[in-house]
């Protein structure tokens, strides 16, 4: 319990009208949940504005809200606290609701286009390695030590970050590392938070469906790094052209990492092949078990932020060169009779270029590359020729299918794929819309020593039609595939 006083001490509020002494059970931000002495916070979201649903929580009991606008008939018997902005006030009331558990840990922030999940999932691990209890918010999962903790955004809602920061700091975690989305950082999902230090991987198109222009995405992601306090970090990628625009206005340490450019941290690739990477950071030269060029950079930015966390290189390098790849990143198996599948979420232009160009890179040419790829629903649609065109570029044979079409019709997201295909790449592509049948397609197509790259979904063990989700899982389905056509 905590009284209201002690909830909107750090908020900027425009009136009250009521008593602050009181106490409340808890806060809430879904109407549904909403009921006698809690309090709701009306947010205004992309689909719904929460103002709406005022009269609904007052006739369920909740008797304190939190408005931008105050209803235009009052209810003497609620208690109304007016503020600027009730998304960002949600934040700061949900982190003083649970102690502010991001004090009392050193949470970090990781953000970019590409490599969000790979570099905190990865820091996570190293951080075990070491010794240390950690915590772990990404797209994949959230994770508490060893308890595994089903993620559905990948940064949940101030409510929900809150109370896993505080369930973390209630078993001793000491570090915690986080996904921050463009959508999160946007809608102040991670607003009265304590960071740490925040990293920068990259950013290419994506989202624009929600940030409608590239320059507001780049805004997005620039806003976790200008909120920075004096005492963090912030960590830039400065190969990427937008590395230094991310930073600019900062007021944390500014410190980069390159492949190319001078910078603070700098890495060079010695070989590369589908067993991994042999990496010189620093001087220091080691082998690492994840494969192709984005995993350097990945693999650079970890390192960066645990020298930065006070470990010192040998320790660093060591631990880090023991850690496997990420669920459904660059996954790969090899069969019985050396077909070769892989499995991997790029679902951006840039990510599939990434991984084409890694598997071209490291093979003989002898081989057929088979890429099957879709785009996936109510996401941007610009983004979906773009691929198409890559895909078609860069592989022998291409099979557009469905991805998770979600509320739009599948076929005509792949019509939307094919106009970005020219006209000389036509003879390689094949159309199957049932994802299942077009890697069973391509299974059946291939040969010993060719190359399936399965992309999109990566992790993902669904596929989403019309609002409903189906068990689907690439890896498995591959596998299982596989397995059959070789017995």
């Amino acid at each position: 319990m905590k009284n209201i006083k002690e909830l909107i001490s750090n908020i900027k509020v425009i009136q009250i009208l009521g008593d602050t002494s009181i106490s409340i059970s808890a806060v809430v931000s879904d109407s549904r949940k909403a009921a006698k002495g809690m309090m709701f916070i009306a947010v205004k979201g992309t689909q719904t504005d929460g103002h709406s649903f005022i009269p609904k929580v007052i006739e369920q009991g909740c008797n304190i809200i939190v408005v931008e606008q105050l209803p235009e008939s009052l209810d003497k018997d609620i208690i109304y606290i007016q503020v600027e902005n009730t998304s960002k006030a949600l934040g700061k009331i949900a982190s003083n609701f649970y102690d502010n558990p991001s004090r009392k840990v050193k949470l970090v922030a990781i953000t970019g286009t590409n490599g969000k999940t790979t570099c905190a999932t990865l820091l996570f691990n190293l951080f075990r390695e070491l010794g240390h209890s950690c915590g772990l918010l990404s797209t994949v999962q959230n994770q508490i030590n060893e308890q595994i903790i089903h993620a559905t955004h990948t940064t949940p809602d101030p409510i929900s970050l809150n109370k896993l920061l505080a369930d973390m700091v209630d078993v001793g975690c000491e570090y915690v590392f986080m996904e921050a989305s463009s959508h999160a950082i946007d809608q102040n999902r991670i607003a009265g938070l304590t960071i740490v230090g925040a990293a920068f991987t990259n950013i290419t198109q994506d989202h624009l469906d929600y940030h409608h222009t590239f320059d507001n995405y780049i805004k997005a992601k620039k806003k976790l790094f200008d909120n920075l306090d004096i005492d963090a970090f912030a960590l830039y990628n400065k190969d990427d052209r937008n590395g230094s625009v991310i930073v600019q206005n900062t007021k944390a340490v500014k410190y980069s990492f390159a492949l190319n450019a001078p910078a603070d941290f700098k890495a060079k690739i010695i070989e590369c092949d589908f067993n991994g990477l042999l990496l010189n950071i620093d001087g220091e030269e080691a082998w690492y078990r994840l494969v192709g060029r984005f995993n350097a950079y990945n693999i650079l930015t970890v390192y960066s932020v645990a020298f930065l966390l006070g470990k010192n290189k040998e320790e660093i390098i060591t631990a880090l060169s023991n850690l496997g790849s990420v669920a459904g990143r660059f996954d790969y198996i090899v069969s019985s009779k050396k077909l070769m599948a892989i499995i991997d979420y790029a679902h951006t232009p840039d990510a599939l270029q990434n991984v084409l160009e890694t598997i071209n890179d490291i093979r003989t040419r002898n081989e057929t590359l088979y890429t099957i790829i879709g785009c996936g629903g109510n996401r941007d649609a610009g983004k979906r020729p773009m691929m198409a065109k890559v895909a078609a570029e860069l592989s022998d044979k291409v099979i557009f299918t469905s991805d998770n079409p979600r509320d739009e019709n599948a076929e005509e997201i792949i019509d939307q794929m094919q106009v970005g295909v020219p006209g000389l790449y036509y003879k390689k592509t094949l159309r199957i819309t049932d994802r299942r049948e077009a890697i069973k397609t391509a299974v059946s197509m291939a040969n010993p020593m060719d190359i399936i790259l399965v992309a999109g979904k990566g992790h993902e063990n669904y596929q989403e039609i019309g609002g409903v989700k189906y068990d689907f899982d690439d890896k498995k389905i591959i596998i299982e595939l596989i397995e059959k056509l070789e017995k």
